[in-house]
């Protein structure tokens, strides 16, 4: 009933608090006299005690005015609050002390001896914070025994453990109950933390259905990315929602608060280990340098931006021909001179030459692309005047202005490429590294031109992710176009990264492949997003395969037939031994698609071009592959 009425009262009236207070004290202060004089009333009544016990608590009253430690909610109570108390207290009793010697002063004599108030001092404060715990605990008991609240299973025992414990226990508006924690340290499991057991992690399974878990909340910052799959996979066959707590780093103001406890999404679940990177010799090439990134408004070229800002260059240089996404990245690094910003298309060949002179960039990243396969079978111009034409621009114009590295970003499609973007980017890779090496047998080097090549990049502008996300948010179907379609995957970060390392211990000529991990079923990555927005497959939502699109493969490779590879320092990075081309018969090559262009050639007539260039590209596309037969026929012949 008691805890009933002060539920009720949601938060105590602050007068309420002071009464209780003094009261509190009035009785602490005839103890204090009760065990001074050893329980005897006869010696007791030699002394005004009514007198001194109204003194004192006339003194506290005054003092709790004074430090306002009634302003706290006790049901919240906490140390703060016990340290309030404790300079009321001592606030109150130097009153005392000053109307005893007053009263000595008139009367040659103590009105309460000072052992009384040295004990009424200790019990007073014992008395206060304790019934303010015991109101904090019966409010706490009240809401666990009377309230509907979810269950929580909390994996990870050690300090983020604990912080999301007493973040969730000790929210009034709170719907959580934490039953359990969850340790995969075998020295940790059995114990209790706060009250709360630890069991052992291998048990989840059965924990999950025993203690009638809702929800488990990944409290760990070093979980392996294989381990934390385990368990999502468990929880979801068991109907059970996982959210997850962000690193300390990303507290708002440093403080976690029940909002940024997040429901774990399909990123963290395809991410991978945390990438030891050699940052002295990415500092080394980048200090006090002025850096050039093309596509610097995209998905991989904003990431650059952000990473090599951390590095102090001179300057950065930034160039993109999307308007509005230049214009945010503008905003972002709103008032810092160091950063230029230019709308330029890198086709433009004198555009880029003015602003290279204007400059002199000393490292550039060209990230600048087009990158949608089923876009380009259907625009092939453009995917040559970008890819290939915006990229021999580029080059040409580095070793001009001396650049001293100039790092291309290619991609998993340019090998054994089934589609016309994919082989648009194989063409700039041999074109890249032919000319770096044509420059070093002249011996006019200056300029080194190295190659990074990866898969699919987890949220990037038109990925996957976002386009599965937007149709289970309108409630489906989720389109995959095959079965078996499968992906490799990594983080933007993680890519940016590995192009930072990779472009750092480039000596030219190299063309860098990344450890992309497993490659993922499209369809099971749809299937894991569903479970994982709550939603049960084939009765709230469903997948419909569309069949492969123009020029898509089943599956991407990160080396051709004919390539392997050679080690680096880094297990991450490995470079790619690769067919050799003669620079001078590329460099023909792709003047003759430049001619083609100029001279309006038909699609057929650009993508023929190309496959003289690139041999092994036989396209998925029905509208080219009556080329590949020609192509077949004329080399039999």
């Amino acid at each position: 009933m008691i805890t009933h009425f002060l539920l009720k009262l949601r938060i105590l009236p602050r007068w309420i608090i002071i009464l209780l207070d003094v009261i509190i004290v009035g009785f602490a202060t005839y103890l204090a006299y009760l065990l001074r004089f050893n329980f005897e009333i006869v010696e007791l009544n030699q002394f005004n005690y009514f007198l001194g016990i109204g003194i004192n608590m006339f003194s506290c009253f005054i003092a709790l005015l004074v430090t306002r430690s009634y302003a706290g909610i006790v049901r919240y109570t906490g140390l703060q609050d016990g340290l309030r108390v404790f300079y009321s207290l001592v606030i109150a009793h130097v009153i005392t002390c000053v109307a005893n010697l007053l009263y000595h002063y008139n009367y040659s004599k103590n009105l309460i001896p000072y052992s009384v108030i040295l004990i009424a001092f200790l019990a007073s404060f014992l008395f206060l914070f304790q019934y303010r715990l015991l109101i904090k605990n019966l409010f706490s008991y009240y809401r666990a025994t009377t309230n509907e609240k979810s269950r929580i299973l909390i994996f990870g025992a050690g300090q983020l453990g604990i912080v999301t414990h007493q973040l969730i226990e000790g929210s009034n508006d709170s719907n959580y109950r934490v039953v359990a924690f969850l340790e995969d340290n075998p020295h940790m499991v059995g114990k209790k933390l706060n009250g709360t057991p630890i069991y052992n992690g291998a048990e989840l399974s059965d924990l999950l259905k025993t203690l009638e878990i809702a929800e488990l909340v990944i409290a760990v910052t070093n979980i392996s990315v294989d381990r934390k799959n385990d368990i999502v996979d468990i929880c979801l066959d068991n109907e059970v929602k996982i959210r997850t707590v962000p690193k300390v780093d990303q507290w708002v103001k440093g403080e976690l608060s029940l909002n940024q406890i997040k429901e774990i999404n399909i990123e963290d679940l395809l991410g991978r280990e945390a990438i030891e990177l050699d940052n002295e010799v990415v500092r080394n090439q980048l200090l006090g340098k002025r850096v050039c990134i093309t596509g610097a408004a995209g998905s991989i070229g904003s990431e650059l931006v952000r990473q090599v800002a951390k590095y102090k260059p001179a300057a950065l240089i930034l160039i993109d021909q999307a308007e509005s996404a230049l214009y945010d990245i503008e905003r972002e690094f709103e008032g810092i001179r160091e950063v230029e910003f230019y709308v330029a298309d890198v086709t433009n060949y004198n555009r880029i030459d003015a602003i290279f002179a204007d400059h002199k960039p000393e490292i550039m990243f060209h990230a600048a692309a087009y990158k949608h396969v089923p876009m380009m079978e259907r625009n092939p111009i453009e995917a040559v005047l970008c890819n290939i034409i915006g990229t021999k621009n580029l080059a040409d114009l580095a070793i001009k202005y001396q650049v001293e590295k100039f790092v291309m970003i290619s991609t998993d499609k340019a090998v054994n490429p089934t589609n016309v973007m994919g082989c648009s980017k194989r063409i700039a890779e041999i074109y890249v590294r032919s000319l770096n090496n044509y420059l070093s047998l002249k011996e006019e080097g200056g300029t080194s031109f190295v190659t990074t090549r990866f898969g699919n990049v987890l949220g990037s502008n038109g990925s996957v992710i976002p386009f599965f996300q937007k149709q289970i948010n309108s409630g489906g179907p989720v389109t995959v176009t095959h079965p078996e379609i499968t992906r490799y995957f990594m983080t933007i970060t993680e890519a940016c990264q590995l192009v930072l390392e990779a472009g750092a211990m480039g000596k030219g000529g190299e063309i860098f492949i990344f450890d992309m991990g497993k490659s993922m079923k499209i369809v099971d990555l749809a299937k894991k997003m569903i479970q994982l927005s709550g939603l049960q497959l084939n009765r709230d939502i469903e997948i419909v395969f569309t069949g492969l699109r123009q020029g898509e493969k089943l599956y991407e490779e990160l080396l051709a037939n004919k390539e392997n590879t050679v080690p680096t320092h880094n297990n991450k990075i490995m470079i790619a031994k690769v067919q050799e081309y003669d620079y001078n018969r590329i460099n023909d090559c792709v003047e003759e698609l430049r001619a083609a262009i100029s001279n309006n050639m038909d699609d057929y007539q650009i993508v023929s071009i190309m496959k003289t260039i690139v041999p092994e590209f036989r396209s998925n596309s029905s509208r080219y592959q009556i080329l590949d037969k020609d192509s077949s026929t004329s080399s039999s012949n």
